[in-house]
């Protein structure tokens, strides 16, 4: 029973391992941006853009590595790449974070 009780916890946070979702239309306008440089296949402003997302902090659902890029959204006023991105799985889900990797939501239309 203790096994069953662990495993529904694990499966249950894994399910809720980001924060809810966000609408693509209420993202901030550079986060809009971002997503239609990823649609469009770039080009790119910065040259980590694209790079393996290694998901070390356990909070988008567990892959292989290499299954998650990620992309830098400007932040105004930042003067390096600053804290917000967009993850993108191998499958075409999004999350959007704007706290450097503390907290995702899940992008929808």
């Amino acid at each position: 029973m203790r096994r069953l009780a662990l495993a529904l916890l694990l499966f249950s946070g894994a399910a809720l391992a980001f924060s809810g979702d966000v609408p693509h239309k209420a993202l901030p306008p550079e986060a809009r941006a971002t997503l239609a440089l990823i649609h469009g296949g770039g080009p790119f402003p910065n040259a980590r853009d694209g790079v393996v997302f290694g998901n070390r902090e356990g909070l988008l659902p567990a892959r292989p590595r290499g299954y998650y890029r990620e992309y830098t959204v400007r932040t105004p006023g930042a003067r390096d790449r600053g804290p917000r991105r967009i993850v993108v799985g191998q499958r075409g889900e999004l999350y959007y974070t704007e706290d450097h990797y503390r907290t995702f939501r899940r992008i929808v239309d």
